[in-house]
């Protein structure tokens, strides 16, 4: 005995309508097994009710572990909130993936897992005025962005190792990476912050290959450095297989520690001082941020998330500091 008019209202929890109708009409349409026809709401709002997500296409096997931990945060949030994920692939310069997303339409927003500089997949949703977000940092503030506060993680654990290393050497992965820049300036800014004077000749960049790593490791141990920092997982494995072939001990004969923890490094032997992030808490933030600013809320452009300082043997020390 109601109109379509008084059903829709009481189903979509919109408009006035009295609160015993409403009861009444909920209640029918439980007893009758009724659901909301996901297709036909998508059609009507004009949403999909996806969250798209890009991962890099050519990510290698220690990275993994990353984007897997990021990707079930981002997919633990978009459930809770009545969304689906859809996940693409995209290497470095290309935009495949993505093209297929917003063309078809197959997404209300998307997420960005890994922040490049000059990165084309931001050219393009900027272009197509898609929202998105950035799991990591871009020099464009008007962007969404989610990160961890590299920079002040970086300074603190630097200014921390320099009570044993008087001579540390920094080796880092490609410059094209914002969160390379990033811990480079924390580290540079941790040193500083000890009144001690930044050694660039021990910094090496760009050591992407086991080579390329291996030679900056042998460059220190000629310089006579008395540690080395990596600034990533990938990084500081090569070191330490370079550093096991040339017979150095750790850490009586050199201290290492790295920017990045991961399982991998949880199994050395000595334990790796490290700094320890959190991915999965990092795509759950990504995917909140989202879907809050598709849905019109206020939300921050920058959103940064806090880290732990785990000191262990390999610097001669143990405990852990959470921040």
């Amino acid at each position: 005995g109601c109109s379509k008019t008084t059903v829709s209202r009481a189903l979509s929890g919109k408009g006035r309508i009295g609160e015993n109708t409403r009861e009444q009409i909920l209640n029918y349409a439980k007893s009758c097994g009724y659901k909301p026809n996901a297709a036909a709401k998508a059609l009507a709002e004009k949403r999909s009710f996806n969250v798209g997500v890009v991962l890099p296409g050519d990510s290698e096997l220690m990275e993994i572990p990353f984007f897997q931990s990021c990707l079930l945060g981002i997919y633990e949030r978009a459930s809770g909130r009545n969304h689906d994920v859809l996940v693409v692939m995209d290497r470095q310069g290309q935009i495949d993936g993505l093209q297929r997303i917003a063309e078809k339409e197959k997404a209300d927003g998307v997420i960005l897992t890994r922040s490049v500089l000059g990165d084309p997949h931001v050219a393009y949703l900027l272009e197509k005025q898609m929202p998105f977000v950035v799991i990591g940092s871009c020099e464009d503030r008007s962007i969404l962005q989610v990160d961890n506060h590299h920079v002040e993680a970086c300074r603190e654990i630097t200014a921390y190792l320099t009570q044993s290393m008087k001579k540390p050497a920094l080796i880092g992965g490609s410059e094209d990476y914002v969160v390379n820049r990033r811990r480079l300036r924390g580290f540079t800014e941790g040193i500083e912050s000890q009144r001690r004077k930044v050694r660039m000749d021990l910094i090496y960049q760009n050591c992407i290959t086991r080579t390329q790593v291996e030679e900056a490791v042998r460059s220190a141990l000629e310089k006579q450095a008395d540690g080395i920092v990596c600034m990533d997982d990938k990084i500081c494995g090569y070191a330490l297989h370079c550093l096991d072939t040339l017979h150095v001990r750790i850490p009586r004969d050199i201290r290492v520690a790295s920017f990045y923890s991961s399982p991998y490094l949880d199994n050395c032997a000595p334990g790796i001082t490290s700094l320890k992030f959190h991915p999965k808490e990092l795509g759950s933030a990504a995917c909140q941020v989202l879907l809050d600013r598709i849905e019109g809320k206020n939300v921050p452009e920058r959103t940064l998330l806090g880290y732990e300082i785990v000191i262990k043997d390999s610097t001669k020390m143990t405990g852990v500091y959470r921040r």
